[in-house]
């Protein structure tokens, strides 16, 4: 090989084709993530990381400096799994060929967990899981949403519970996905679509227990502010006791499990019987307040009567009166009341034995029955006392006492009744009643002597 051959040749020193491959690879390679396991840990005194990521097949040195990893929320460890960010470089010294690390997090369930408090902390701040905005569950909800998996074991046990608890209710199923890809946006349309339809008194968001990560979709920002900003009351019934989302915490309500949710948005069955049971007895009860509070005020007006006749009248229109009052309120209040009783136990008879709702059905009846008869003999017994003093008023009627011989004078336009002859002068006209027909004469002379 001759002098000319050399000088042609473009020779690369070790530090020239190091530099090469390294202005190559870092060129080429734009900033990527990369997933591994952490190896071969190293944290010198000048605070830089230096580590190896490895998977099952191959492994790839790494350095973390010190600018990046001062804002770590971490440790990181051996055998730890992490996500990093970072540039292909290579470290011209020793010509090996390395990734720099900008940004490295937890991957799987330490990441989650850590985005679960950083969400939860910045909606508590804003006011999300304030008590003043939690809407109150109604008493007796007459539809009921469900808005979860329609084949998942949550279903079966809502179904279970409220069908044994109170079966009246109608259950309409909002059904959506519970976990994967997409599962967190359909939640959230389908809470917004119940809110607008407003077809039910109450949903409820309900999944079976997992992982953090089978739950995430319930810890989405979007899902949350729809809970926060809908109109029907929610109760969350999210995993089991030990779990908690971020929509437990904007519900209405959390319950510890779906069906613990089930529970507590309905009456129980037996207790709303009871409830109704109770209903019917104080209405009785009101009814007999009433009779003894017009029996008082019959009698307190019977003790104030004074012109026997005009008082009379007056009790026999106050009686009549008041009897057509308490016969529509019998009849307003009795109907509605046997209406709603009616209607609760035909709500019943579609879930329950038919035996059982007959039975009360027939008790029912009996009672209604019952309540009428005792107003209308109360009716019966006023207008029976109010006979016996119409009797004793017509024995003590003034009128009464013309018939044995004696006359009622009055005299002047108003018919004043005359007591004293001081009252009229000779020459005025006077009236006479005799117990049949009247008299008219003229004082021909008054006598003043009261022997």
């Amino acid at each position: 090989m001759n002098e000319s051959t050399q000088t042609q040749r473009d020779i690369y020193t070790v530090s020239r084709l190091n530099q090469a491959v390294r202005g190559l690879l870092e060129s080429h390679f734009p900033l990527l993530w990369v997933s591994g396991e952490i190896s071969n840990l190293a944290r010198p005194r000048s605070g830089h990381i230096y580590f190896t990521l490895k998977d099952s097949s191959a492994q790839l040195r790494c350095a973390m400096f010190r600018g990046f990893n001062r804002h770590l929320g971490f440790q990181p460890r051996e055998g730890m799994e992490v996500l990093v960010r970072g540039r292909v470089g290579l470290y011209p010294e020793r010509g090996d060929y390395q990734l720099i690390v900008e940004y490295m997090e937890e991957a799987g369930e330490g990441a989650l967990r850590r985005a679960f408090e950083a969400l939860k902390q910045r909606l508590s701040v804003e006011g999300l899981f304030d008590e003043q905005h939690k809407q109150p569950l109604p008493e007796i909800p007459k539809r009921i949403g469900l808005i979860t998996s329609p084949t998942g074991a949550a279903l079966r046990d809502l179904l279970s519970v409220l069908g044994r608890r109170f079966p009246a209710a109608e259950i309409l199923i909002y059904p959506v996905p519970v976990q994967g890809a997409g599962a967190a946006e359909a939640l959230t349309r389908m809470v917004q679509l119940a809110n607008t339809r407003q077809e039910c008194d109450v949903l409820v968001l309900a999944r079976g227990g997992g992982s953090l990560e089978d739950l995430w979709a319930f810890n989405d920002e979007t899902l949350a502010r729809a809970i926060h900003t809908g109109t029907i009351p929610l109760v969350a019934g999210i995993g089991h006791e030990v779990d908690f989302s971020i929509a437990d915490f904007v519900a209405d309500q959390r319950a510890a499990t779906p069906s613990a949710a089930a529970e507590l948005i309905t009456p129980d069955q037996q207790e709303l019987r009871l409830y109704v049971g109770q209903l019917e007895s104080r209405l009785s009860h009101r009814f007999q307040q009433q009779i003894e509070t017009h029996k008082k005020n019959l009698q307190w007006l019977t003790r104030s009567l004074r012109h026997p006749q005009l008082r009379l009248q007056d009790l026999a229109q106050q009686c009549d009166q008041l009897g057509l009052r308490l016969h529509r309120a019998v009849q307003a209040v009795l109907p509605q009341q046997q209406n709603r009783l009616l209607t609760v136990n035909g709500r019943l008879e579609q879930q329950a034995p038919g035996g059982r709702i007959r039975t009360h059905r027939l008790e029912v009846e009996r009672l209604g029955h019952r309540l009428t008869e005792l107003a209308g003999n109360q009716m019966v017994s006023r207008r029976n006392a109010l006979s016996r003093l119409d009797h004793t008023l017509q024995a003590l009627n003034p009128l009464k006492t013309l018939k044995r011989g004696y006359a009622i004078i009055s005299h002047g336009p108003d018919q004043q009744i005359l007591r004293d002859t001081r009252d009229i002068k000779a020459g005025e006209h006077f009236d006479a009643r005799l117990a049949h027909g009247l008299l008219r004469g003229i004082v021909q002379e008054v006598d003043g002597d009261e022997n």
